[in-house]
Parts: C-alpha cells; sequence; structure tokens
C-alpha cells in the first residue's frame, strides 16, 4: 500500500506541473495574440489614413480595380415603344407607336456630344438591291444625317466584320464623313456574329431593338424597339456593352476575366431602380454569349429562362426564329433551353404560352416540325395551353422582288409581369456564340395611371396575335402554301 501511496503522489505532482506549464503557455500564446492583433490594428488605421489622403488628392479612374458603386438614378427617364410597319401592312386595331425611322431622328436630333451604334451590318440606300425602291428615302435620310453630324460630333460604330458581299458604301461614307468605325471579326472570335442593334447618344439616351441599320427596317420590315430618353443611369451601363464591342474591334482576344471598368452590378437579381414615364420600374441589359458578359451582367439565356420562371398567367413571344437547335452549326446539334423551359412552366405552372414566329420565303422547313411539337402541348382539360401561330407580312409583286423583305423581324416577350426587349433570334448559337442585347423592365410596382410598358407590349402582340396576318399551328399544317 505505501509503494501505491507514493506513487500516486508522485503522479498527482507531476500533473499539477504539467498543468502549471501548460497554463504558462496558454497565457504566453494570449499575450502574443493580442501583441499582433493591436500591430494589425494599428496597420489598418495607418493604411485607411493613408488611403484617404492619396485619394483626395489622386481620385481613382474609371479603370480601377474597385467594383462600380451602386448609385440611386432620379434622372427623369421617358421610355416610348416604337415600332416599323411594313407598307401595305394595316390592322383593325387602336394600337400604335412611333415609328423607328422618326425615333432615330429625333435621337440624331437630340445628340450634343456623341453617337454610339452597335449594329451586325449597313445598308441604307437600295444600291445593292437594284430595285431602286422609293421607300429606300427614309434610310437615305437616316444615312446622311448620320454622315453630316460625324463631321461635327464623336460618332462611333461597331460593326461585324463585313462579309463575302456584304455592302460597305455606307461605312465607307460614314468614314469619309468623320465617323470612327470598328469592324469587330466574332468569326473569329467566337465563330458569330455581332448581330446587336442599339444606339447610345451622348450617355443619356438609348435605342434597342430589332431593326438594322437597313432601309427595309424602317419600310419593309416589321420592327419593334424601345428608346428612353433622358436617362444616364440606362445609359451608361448599355455604353459598357459597347466599350466592350469597341476594345474587341481592336483586339484578337476576349478579355479573361473582363477589366472591372465593364463590370455592372445590374442585373436580373440587383436591378438598376428607376423611374420609367414617372412609374417605378426595376431594369436592367442582359448580353450574350456569356463570354462578353463582364462581373455582375446576366447572360441574355439567363435573362430569357428567368423571365418565363417569373412568369405566373402568360407568357407571349414575338420573334422571327424559333428552333430548340445550334441553327448553323455542324455538324447538328439539338439545344432545347429555352423550349424545356416553355414546356415546364406550362405544364407545372400552368401558364399560358403563346408563339408569334414569322413565315417567309427564307424560313427553315424544319422550323415547322418544332413548332407543330410545341403546340401539341395543348389540352385545355389538363390545363394545357401553349399555342402557336405564324405571322406572314403580304407582300405585292413588286415588293416580293425586294430581296429579305416583308416579314415580321420582332424579338420580344411580355408576361404578366415583364417587358421583355432583345436583339436576338432564339436558336442556339444567338445565345452562345453571336453577340446581342436586351432591355427588361419590370413595373408590377406600378400605381401610376400611365400605361406600363408591360401592357403596351402586350397590347401589341394581341394586336397581331389576332390580326388577319396570324395563322395557327396545326399538326397536318402545310406551311409551303402560306410563307
Amino acid at each position: 500500500m505505501k509503494t501505491d501511496v507514493a506513487y500516486n503522489q508522485l503522479v498527482d505532482m507531476e500533473r499539477r506541473q504539467e498543468a502549471n506549464r501548460k497554463a504558462q503557455i496558454n497565457c504566453r500564446c494570449a499575450i502574443a495574440l493580442v501583441t499582433v492583433a493591436v500591430v494589425l490594428l494599428a496597420a489598418t488605421a495607418l493604411y485607411i489614413v493613408l488611403t484617404l489622403r492619396v485619394s483626395s488628392s489622386h481620385p481613382a479612374p474609371s479603370s480601377s480595380l474597385h467594383p462600380p458603386r451602386r448609385e440611386s438614378c432620379s434622372d427623369p427617364c421617358k421610355i416610348v415603344l416604337v415600332e416599323s410597319i411594313p407598307e401595305g401592312l394595316e390592322f383593325n386595331s387602336s394600337t400604335t407607336h412611333p415609328t423607328i425611322f422618326k425615333a432615330w431622328l429625333n435621337l440624331m436630333g437630340e445628340a450634343r456630344s456623341s453617337i454610339d451604334i452597335a449594329s451586325f451590318y449597313w445598308s441604307l440606300t437600295n444600291k445593292d438591291t437594284g430595285t431602286h425602291e422609293p421607300t429606300a428615302n427614309q434610310g437615305e435620310t437616316i444615312l446622311n444625317t448620320l454622315a453630316d453630324l460625324s463631321g461635327k460630333l464623336s460618332v462611333r460604330i461597331a460593326v461585324n466584320t463585313p462579309q463575302g458581299s456584304q455592302p460597305q458604301g455606307d461605312l465607307r461614307l460614314l468614314n469619309n464623313s468623320g465617323a470612327d468605325i470598328r469592324t469587330v471579326n466574332m468569326k473569329e472570335l467566337t465563330s458569330g456574329v455581332l448581330h446587336t442593334k442599339f444606339w447610345v447618344v451622348d450617355k443619356k439616351h438609348i435605342y434597342i431593338g430589332s431593326a438594322n441599320m437597313d432601309w427595309r427596317s424602317l419600310t419593309q420590315v416589321k420592327e419593334l424597339g424601345a428608346v428612353v430618353y433622358n436617362c444616364s443611369c440606362l445609359a451608361a451601363d448599355l455604353g459598357k456593352i459597347f466599350e466592350a464591342y469597341w476594345l474587341l474591334g481592336d483586339s484578337e482576344s476576349i478579355p479573361s476575366p473582363w477589366p472591372s471598368s465593364f463590370a455592372t452590378l445590374y442585373n436580373k437579381d440587383t436591378p438598376l431602380q428607376l423611374p420609367l414615364n414617372s412609374t417605378p420600374s426595376s431594369v436592367y441589359l442582359s448580353s450574350s454569349p456569356p463570354s462578353f458578359c463582364a462581373a455582375g451582367r446576366t447572360p441574355d439565356l439567363q435573362s430569357i429562362l428567368s423571365v418565363m420562371e417569373d412568369a405566373e398567367s402568360f407568357i407571349y413571344i414575338a420573334v422571327m426564329n424559333y428552333l430548340p437547335t445550334m441553327e448553323f452549326s455542324h455538324p447538328k446539334r439539338y439545344w432545347a433551353d429555352i423550349d424545356t423551359q416553355l414546356r415546364r412552366v406550362g405544364y407545372e405552372k400552368r401558364v399560358k404560352v403563346r408563339l408569334l414566329i414569322s413565315c417567309w420565303a427564307s424560313t427553315k422547313p424544319v422550323m415547322f416540325s418544332f413548332l407543330k411539337s410545341l403546340a401539341s402541348v395543348y389540352d385545355p382539360k389538363s390545363g394545357l395551353d401553349i399555342q402557336v401561330r405564324l405571322f406572314v407580312v403580304p407582300a405585292s409583286p413588286k415588293q416580293k422582288e425586294i430581296p429579305f423583305a416583308r416579314v415580321n423581324h420582332n424579338k420580344y416577350m411580355v408576361t404578366d409581369k415583364i417587358a421583355y426587349i432583345g436583339t436576338s433570334n432564339w436558336s442556339g448559337d444567338y445565345f452562345v456564340s453571336t453577340a446581342g442585347s436586351a432591355l427588361v423592365v419590370n413595373q408590377t410596382a406600378s400605381v401610376s395611371p400611365e400605361p406600363t410598358v408591360q401592357s403596351q407590349l402586350r397590347a401589341v402582340f394581341e394586336r397581331d396575335w389576332d390580326s388577319n396576318y396570324s395563322t395557327p399551328v396545326a399538326q397536318h399544317f402545310n406551311h409551303k402554301h402560306l410563307c
């Protein structure tokens, strides 16, 4: 027993000594940590003081590495839907909007310092068609007015690198008049094209929509777009997309990542809050392809899918082409992102879906098979309500001689919540490799007596859907007799 007692005492003593050692170590560690913390706090305070002193005497340039700051927008922004209604197309409807021709003239009339235009191609005179068509006079007026301004203020044009026999006379005239032009070699950059169509004027007015810089887009093709006046906050954001094209026009590669000066705070999750026509609005701009999207920018496809997801009652779509494929790829590729989303919301949420698709001489026959498939998702007893119609712009024998005309070229979507006005046709290539852009407007918080953009766009769709120019797609439908 004595041996056991002695051993236990020895163990107790060693335990007490070990505990004392640990306590001393912990104390030293605590002191060290406190010392480090004090040093770090002092260094941080010194850094902040020095930074404030430097920034007060040397403001950071716009291309700094700091992310853009969110700023409130109190500009008296005014938005106007604009259309081109082809010569001879008449509706039994009171729904009308200013012409795109007048909108472009107004924008040039407002210009005091700069005009930036992103475009697919230029053909504002009818020299390339050889038709001597008198309705080309509106395009010629736009071209001559812009040429006159090119010698007086900054005119910049970002255009897809002309391919093959595409006319270049307009660009030569503008360049000789003083415009600065950069061609973007999309074929080398992404294998696509620069399909965007928008204007930024004086960094405070914008146009975005389906109309190309083509005289036919003013008098012989059905187009839709939006003009926003006195809205520097939105114009600045669209200007970032233009600056991306401008940079790419002088580059052989796409930046990855994009410099922070191209970043945006405004997207589908954090839209820009601003008054449009005195109505509280949530607005953002999307862009394609994803490789052109700087930090914060919502890719155009994600924008479309998001608008569909948010719909609770209806989705109305008016586009020239609708194909669940990579339209220009070889070998052929199926691409069903949008098609699947439409079927899903139609089935799961019982949302009413309407598609108004164009039918003309250049329509690919395979499109009708896909449209019939989508139209077959219609069973009122089961709550399935997807319908498809084709829109045909009639043409006289003389008008039929005009190449690439007499078509509904619209590219928009409207739901019970949102108006989406874009520049792309709806097939995979336009969202994967082709440059496009879109304006997305939500005014559901409106209590203003003024009609919302959404209600105006819905009225345009319903006018066209109910007109004599639309025909339902049925399973045994033969497009050859229509288009």
